[in-house]
């Protein structure tokens, strides 16, 4: 990790852009189209760019609002539940007709816990919602620029001496 966070810096310090696999193993990412794959990993690298010339204490408050910040699966299982919830009441109360549109956003989620996509996913790209995996790697960016890495040993073998406290004192950074 700390050799993929060093040449991210030094790729960034150097003008060069942040490399990344478009699915990194991630089904939203896979299922993504490219432009916009390509706007929002633009974005991560602007912010990045941009937060490198501020001091640490504003790039600590960047990093506390990445902290709040809500991924696509709160999005969707937020948005999923109370369009559940609220036409289930619907449902119950007014018109059973719409039990169905309760049926229909949870065979969406259903959708979307199995192969990474449903309806909504495509809409909440567009609009900017990222993944967890993206918010982290603007953040471990940004806490490589802060030097919270900087205590961890470069050497391999050094690590191995006692990989654990360095590499859990690091991340709790």
């Amino acid at each position: 990790m700390y050799g993929e966070s060093s040449s991210a810096h030094n790729a960034l310090q150097q003008g060069g852009t942040m490399n990344h696999n478009r699915g990194e193993g991630d089904r939203v990412r896979a299922n993504t189209v490219p432009m916009v794959l390509d706007k929002i990993d633009a974005a991560i690298e602007d912010s990045v760019r941009h937060y490198a010339t501020q001091p640490k204490h504003i790039i600590s408050a960047r990093i506390a609002a990445l902290d709040r910040e809500w991924d696509m699966e709160r999005w969707l299982e937020t948005n999923a539940s109370s369009l559940a919830l609220g036409s289930l009441v619907l449902g119950l109360t007014v018109n059973r007709k719409w039990l169905a549109v309760s049926a229909g956003v949870l065979g969406f989620l259903l959708l979307h816990g199995v192969q990474g996509w449903c309806p909504p996913v495509p809409v909440l790209r567009r609009a900017g919602i990222r993944t967890r995996g993206e918010i982290d790697r603007e953040k471990y960016a940004l806490k490589v620029l802060r030097g919270d890495f900087q205590g961890l040993a470069a050497d391999v073998a050094e690590i191995r001496k006692n990989p654990a406290d360095q590499v859990m004192n690091a991340v709790r950074a």
